[in-house]
């Protein structure tokens, strides 16, 4: 949902880079997963808000600008039983990546990879050995997500 960009101030506060659509929905969960290279441990929030740069929170056991500068670059996730049912046709991006993507003629592009905002719209990272491509996450393109069966359907050649 984001990460952890660097410390805030003197008392253990950090800054954070987040990925919500809401730049302040991440301090509407009380308790964070904090994780880098796979190791991963509970924090309790004890305060946050938003600032002109962006949300800054507080952590259980993070007392000083040291340890919140030890933070930095750790990824801020929250247990998934505690978000939302995502709205009809939309989609947490997590659950998109790894899916198979294909275009309407049937042929495989590759897998979703990654995705990432633009300003204009969502781009899903789709790789295929040493191919990448870069398909725009709209309507124009993605006709279909299925997440059961584990495929995305776009309007997009093989040769793009």
């Amino acid at each position: 949902m984001g990460h952890v960009s660097g410390p805030f101030g003197v008392r253990g506060w950090v800054n954070l880079h987040v990925y919500t659509e809401a730049i302040d929905s991440l301090l509407d969960y009380p308790v964070w997963w904090l994780g880098k290279e796979g190791k991963w441990q509970e924090y309790r929030l004890k305060g946050g808000e938003v600032h002109n740069k962006g949300p800054v929170a507080l952590l259980e056991g993070i007392g000083d600008r040291d340890a919140a500068l030890a933070l930095k670059g750790f990824q801020v996730a929250v247990p998934r039983s505690e978000m939302p049912q995502a709205e009809e046709d939309a989609y947490y991006w997590n659950d998109l990546i790894g899916l198979k993507v294909e275009n309407l003629q049937g042929q495989v592009l590759g897998m979703v990879d990654s995705l990432f905002e633009t300003g204009a719209n969502d781009v899903m990272r789709v790789l295929d050995g040493e191919t990448e491509r870069l398909i725009p996450f709209v309507g124009h393109f993605v006709h279909d997500v299925d997440l059961k069966a584990g495929v995305v359907k776009v309007d997009w050649g093989v040769d793009y």
